[in-house]
């Protein structure tokens, strides 16, 4: 499918137009939900259409228009979804920051955005604002959603005196903005430097959507639930739960923390979800650990999965005999009870993204019937380069998007081409030009591509481990190895300029427990588990067998086992949890080198 064909059925449609298409065809479709208390609330696309229009009126009349720019610092509630198409509609640009932000960040990314209006979800997050408001000159206005006790000062505007205005016209509106105007932009996590602005327009999001679309291939996408959990600051969460609604319908179920993710997938039973790893694992974790409490069960699951495995991959591609299908049913009707468990028994895609994912851990949810796969992509080219919904190799990381052009450099760097690729970093034109040369954007990447165009990342350039003997390792790979080692949760390779390579080893919160129990060892904490001489021998022997598909040079040779987990949006983990690597070398600088002496 070639990009000419998706720029043609885009032209001309921007967020406010697709936002309008899909309230005129499902108005009466629930939109959003959330939990209020212990009761669910809930708002139709109408009505959701009509708290927009009214906060459309009520930001026209604090002065927003064409070309200003609004930040937007609040976690997964409904209204998130109001201001940003409020603010769209005004011809403005909504730009949101990570929770995490301190004061000193937030002046960074307000400033650098040069935002006009700040809208935040408490007093907390005020507070930081407040902070630091006399280093931010453009901004003229805050505002906050919550402000039960009517304590925040006069000067503060809220949210709730914005949706008493007279609502706006939304098709008129709509005019307000066009195809290459600013639709958002998404600040980098700033793992290898200051955040950068990464410009989104309307048609980078159009096109991103459509293309979506085509790839999912599933027979009706309007009322599709979802559950949205992740940040909005981050292009993934914005695409699949907020863009993807507006021009496809999805009933989206907004969840504050994402710690209970687990809860909302059992109450919502999505179709479509989207989780980086680390989600991914901590759920199989959590299923492995309650069935070890009966290691017969355990043993005959295992063999169930393995069993089902290869036969998951031959239904996938159409090769499975008529007594394989026979098996798989049977199969199917043991690992039932376990998908209702875990609120994955009407899932219809689910994508694992942002880091890679170990694949016996991608290979046990599709075996228990769970059609996971990965996806990768950037904030650069507005979320997804390659993924396949179906057809999967296990290991890559899918074909190129429709429309989408993917090809590796010289060095094996990957490149990408199409309608989605962004409009530039904000006031910096020289790694604009660094990074998108005569129209490909480098991703940074190092792949690999198969006769039948999946992809497989090897590392990222500027992480690679270059030993003190000269030899590149990719500590990707060697941390999707350990984490293989069931008592393993999340792991870090070191040794840049170092003799050999070693790790830093976490213990997985849910198992490691459960294995030391079983075993008689005192579980008091993680700490002292840490340092158990049973625990250190089982990882030590595992680590054996994880290193036996390496050479001798790029193995890890030793190991410190910590027990304190890492946290997303941290100095440790973005948050999305890919590893801070700066952070977790200065953390744990003490444990480093003591590997090396």
């Amino acid at each position: 499918m070639s990009t000419n064909e998706i720029d043609e059925v885009v032209a001309g449609r921007t967020i406010a137009s697709a936002f309008l298409e899909t309230v005129a065809a499902h108005g009466s479709v629930l939109a959003l939900r959330w939990q209020d208390g212990v009761a669910w609330r809930s708002w139709t696309f109408a009505e959701y259409a009509n708290r927009v229009a009214r906060v459309t009126a009520g930001l026209r009349s604090l002065g927003l228009g064409p070309g200003d720019r609004v930040v937007l610092m609040m976690r997964n509630i409904p209204e998130f979804h109001v201001l940003d198409l409020a603010v769209v509609f005004c011809g403005a640009t909504p730009i949101s920051i990570y929770n995490s932000s301190s004061a000193e960040q937030v002046a960074y990314l307000a400033g650098h955005s040069g935002a006009r209006i700040g809208v935040v979800e408490d007093q907390g997050f005020l507070d930081r604002f407040a902070s630091v408001r006399h280093q931010l000159p453009d901004l003229e206005q805050l505002g906050i959603v919550a402000d039960p006790d009517g304590l925040v000062s006069d000067e503060i505007f809220r949210v709730d005196d914005l949706l008493a205005a007279e609502p706006a016209d939304l098709h008129q509106a709509a005019g307000s903005c066009a195809p290459e105007d600013l639709a958002t932009v998404i600040y980098t996590s700033g793992t290898t430097g200051p955040p950068k602005g990464v410009m989104i327009t309307h048609r980078n999001v159009a096109w991103t959507v459509e293309s979506l679309r085509r790839r999912l291939d599933l027979d009706r996408l309007s009322g599709k639930r979802l559950v949205s959990y992740l940040p909005m600051a981050h292009i993934a969460e914005r695409m699949t739960s907020h863009y993807e609604q507006a021009f496809l319908g999805f009933e989206v179920t907004t969840c504050p923390d994402p710690g209970r993710i687990g809860p909302y997938l059992r109450e919502v039973r999505p179709n479509i979800v989207f989780g980086v790893p680390r989600v991914w694992e901590k759920i199989h974790a959590g299923v492995t650990a309650a069935l070890a409490a009966d290691p017969d069960q355990a043993a005959s699951f295992a063999g169930a999965v393995a069993a089902a495995a290869p036969i998951a991959e031959a239904i996938d591609w159409g090769r499975a005999t008529s007594e394989q299908e026979s098996t798989w049913r049977g199969l199917q009707s043991v690992f039932a009870p376990v998908r209702e468990l875990i609120g994955l028994d009407q899932c219809d895609v689910a994508i694992s993204g942002a880091a890679p994912i170990a694949t016996d851990v991608l290979s046990w949810y599709r075996a228990i019937g769970v059609p996971l796969c990965e996806v990768y992509g950037m904030s650069e080219n507005t979320g997804p380069m390659t993924f396949a919904a179906h057809r999967i190799k296990i290991g890559t990381v899918g074909t190129a998007m429709p429309g989408t052009e993917v090809r590796l450099a010289d060095d094996g760097e990957v490149l990408c081409r199409g309608g989605h690729v962004f409009a530039g970093y904000l006031d910096d034109p020289v790694k604009t030009d660094e990074t998108v040369i005569d129209g490909w954007l480098h991703s940074g990447d190092i792949g690999q591509l198969d006769e039948d165009g999946y992809l497989r990342i090897i590392d990222r350039k500027k992480e690679l481990i270059i030993t003190a003997g000269g030899k590149n390792v990719s500590p990707a790979n060697l941390e999707a190895a350990l984490k293989t080692l069931p008592l393993v949760g999340q792991a870090m390779a070191v040794g840049d300029q170092r003799p050999f390579v070693a790790a830093l080893v976490v213990l997985d919160p849910e198992v490691a427990p459960v294995w030391a129990s079983q075993r008689g060892i005192d579980v008091s904490s993680l700490d002292d588990l840490a340092r158990d001489p049973t625990v250190v021998a089982e990882i030590e022997a595992g680590l054996v067998e994880a290193m036996s598909g390496f050479n001798h040079a790029e193995r890890v040779k030793k190991v410190t086992i910590l027990g304190e987990e890492w946290l997303p949006d941290t100095d440790l983990l973005t948050p999305t949890s890919k590893l801070k690597r700066r952070g977790v070398l200065a953390r744990y600088q003490v444990e480093i080198e003591a590997l090396y002496t």
